[in-house]
C-alpha cells in the first residue's frame, strides 16, 4: 500500500513540474492589448481613439515583454507597534522588442484592441545588427 501511494505521490509531483503552456513549435509568441477610448485624454472622440489605438499597442508590447523578459514583482509590509500597516505590491517589466507585427487592430464596444504577434527567431536575428540605443529623455515626449 505504501508502495502504491508513493507511486501516486510521485506522479503527481511530476505533473507538477510540467509547464502550464508550452511554446509553438512554430516560436510565435502572441499578445493582446487593450485600452478604453472614453478614458483617454484628447479634445474629441477621433483623437481620443487614436490615442486608445496607441495605448493598446503599448500593451501588447508589454505584455510581450513580460512574456520574454519576466515581471519584476517587489512587495513591501510595514509594521507599526507590531501591527500590520500599509501594504505595497509593485510590478516592473523592461526589455527590448525587435520584429514584432500588428496582427489585428480594432474597437471592441468602448476599449480598443491590438494583437501582436512575434517571431522569436526573427527578433533574434535583429538584435544580432546592433546595440540598443537608449532615447535621451528629451525626445520621449510625443505629439499627443
Amino acid at each position: 500500500m505504501r508502495k502504491v501511494l508513493a507511486i501516486i505521490a510521485l506522479v503527481i509531483f511530476a505533473a507538477g513540474c510540467q509547464p502550464l503552456q508550452t511554446m509553438r513549435e512554430d516560436n510565435i509568441l502572441v499578445a493582446v492589448g487593450y485600452a478604453s477610448i472614453s478614458e483617454q485624454k484628447g479634445r474629441n472622440d477621433e483623437e481620443k481613439r487614436v490615442r486608445a489605438m496607441r495605448a493598446s499597442k503599448i500593451d501588447a508590447y508589454r505584455e510581450l515583454a513580460e512574456q520574454i523578459y519576466g515581471m519584476r514583482v517587489s512587495g513591501r509590509a510595514d509594521l507599526e507597534d507590531q501591527r500590520l500597516g500599509v501594504e505595497r505590491t509593485s510590478g516592473a517589466v523592461d526589455g527590448v522588442i525587435r520584429g514584432a507585427e500588428v496582427i489585428r487592430s480594432y474597437p471592441v464596444g468602448d476599449s480598443y484592441v491590438t494583437e501582436l504577434q512575434l517571431d522569436i527567431d526573427k527578433m533574434d536575428r535583429l538584435r544580432d545588427y546592433g546595440e540598443v540605443q537608449q532615447v535621451p529623455k528629451k525626445r520621449q515626449q510625443t505629439l499627443f
